[in-house]
Formats: structure tokens, C-alpha cells, sequence
């Protein structure tokens, strides 16, 4: 095995993919991360399915270029389940994508209810449509998709409150499902939404599971590595982050990634 230092590229429109981050550093600390926001076109989400295929494109040659990373994530559902093929296609570099974690929310479910937590757009893209076909035909999904709700994560990371009377306001059209009740698991298919995971399981209770896909996302990181012939050192490595665009938003963000073992913030103009 090769003993240099992994480095990854983990890559969102925001900061939702810090979630990921934290789930891969647990699991692969020697690894040297630089995590990648392309905040100049925030929110994914809302994008038009070619708009956003062509500006993932864009961003992850200019960011490859710049990190040489041995492994990318794409840390964004939006992006994943549409762009994946496409980029998968265009670079070298292993590429691993985050899904909706359907497929386990459905296996553990007893009463065969779950919610469906995410960005419109994933909502409505036939990938998450098939994966419920495939892995949930057996259950009823409440789905619901809603961009305020990255909207708040957005601000809870830059040290704003986020009650959860606010986001019972949000849920609420989950809440007036005629099965609601029956509901005993909760997917996160959003990277923003587990950043809000102790204000949701507040609201919800302990009856609900939340279910997202990043200890998934750093074993697939963690397969690849060792395919690659690469080791994490057992010391922790240096972090650093890059933004798209220059915002004042960054600086209240800087505490945050502090706490994730960022030392340097950069922009890079794409």
C-alpha cells in the first residue's frame, strides 16, 4: 500500500456536504480533504436539468485540475442523481455520487410508511422515482420537496437558530399526509438536511429514524482508496476549502469549518 497522504475532493452548491465530510473523516481521518462550495450557483436544486449538467461539468474540471484528487465526491443529490453518468463519462478520477438512502429506509421500516426528505428537483427526477420502484414498491413514501428547508441549514451553519416550530411550518404538508402517523422512518436526501438532524428528531420523536446515505458514501470512498492502492496515515492531515465565488457569507461560515479541521479558504472564480 502507498503511505502518501489520500487526497479527497468532496464537492456541493453549499454546505450540505459538510455532513459527508465529517461521515468520511470519521471513518478515514488520514486523509486530506478540500472541501469545494460552488456558492456563485447555489442552490442545485432548483436548477434546470441541463443548466445543472453543464455546470457540474465545468466546475469539477476546474476544481480536478487545481486539487489532483485521487478520489471525488459529489456531495449533492441534486447533482448526483442526474449529473453522475455524464461526469462519470468526462474524468478519470473515481467519482462517487450520493443517492437517497431509500433502499435502507425501506428495509428497516416495520409499518411500511417512510418520508422522503428533499430538493424539489430529486423529488421529481426519475432516478429517485426508480429507486422507489425498485427498493420501496412495498411502501407508501411521503414525499416532500422543499429548498427553505436548505435555505435553514445554509443559516443554522453560520450560527443562526433554526426552531422547530419553524420547521414544523415546513414539514407540515408531510404532517397532513392521511398516513402520517404510521410513518417510522424519515429519509434525508438532501447532504444539508442531517445538518439539521437534532432540530428534526426533536420535532418528530423518537418513533421516526433519520436515515442518510454518509456512512455509505465514506465505505464507498474508503473501497476505492484501497483499490487504489492508497492507505490514510494515521495522523490527521490538513483541510481546506474552496468557494466559487467571493461572499460575506464565507466569513460566517469560517467557525463551522473550523470545527472540521479547515485551516485554508480560498476562491476559486469558475
Amino acid at each position: 500500500m502507498n503511505r502518501r497522504t489520500p487526497r479527497l475532493l468532496i464537492f456541493d452548491s453549499g454546505v450540505g456536504g459538510l455532513s459527508i465530510m465529517a461521515d468520511v473523516q470519521q471513518l478515514l481521518p488520514g486523509c486530506a480533504i478540500t472541501y469545494a462550495s460552488d456558492n456563485a450557483a447555489f442552490p442545485y436544486g432548483t436548477k434546470g436539468e441541463e443548466e445543472l449538467v453543464q455546470r457540474v461539468d465545468a466546475v469539477l474540471q476546474a476544481l480536478i485540475q487545481t486539487v489532483e484528487p485521487d478520489v471525488v465526491v459529489v456531495a449533492c443529490n441534486s447533482a448526483s442523481t442526474l449529473a453522475l453518468p455524464h461526469i462519470r463519462a468526462h474524468f478519470k478520477v473515481p467519482i462517487v455520487g450520493v443517492v437517497p438512502a431509500i433502499k435502507p429506509a425501506a428495509a428497516q421500516s416495520r409499518s411500511k410508511v417512510i418520508g422522503l426528505l428533499a430538493t424539489p428537483g430529486t423529488v421529481a427526477r426519475a432516478y429517485t422515482r426508480d429507486l422507489i420502484a425498485q427498493f420501496a414498491s412495498n411502501c407508501t413514501v411521503i414525499s416532500l420537496g422543499s429548498s427553505e428547508l436548505v435555505q435553514k441549514a445554509e443559516s443554522h451553519l453560520r450560527g443562526k437558530t433554526v426552531t422547530t416550530e419553524s420547521l414544523r411550518e415546513l414539514l407540515s404538508p408531510m404532517f397532513a399526509h392521511p398516513r402520517f402517523a404510521e410513518m417510522d422512518s424519515l429519509v434525508l436526501a438532501c447532504t444539508h438536511f442531517p445538518l439539521l438532524r437534532p432540530q428534526f428528531q426533536a420535532l418528530l420523536g423518537p418513533r421516526i429514524t433519520l436515515v442518510d446515505s454518509g456512512e455509505a458514501i465514506a465505505r464507498r470512498v474508503s473501497y476505492w482508496l484501497e483499490g487504489l492502492g492508497l492507505s490514510p496515515d494515521a495522523t490527521s492531515a490538513e483541510h481546506s476549502a474552496i468557494f466559487t465565488r467571493h461572499s460575506p457569507d464565507v466569513e460566517g461560515l469560517k467557525p463551522a469549518l473550523r470545527v472540521l479541521g479547515i485551516t485554508r479558504v480560498e476562491c476559486q472564480t469558475i
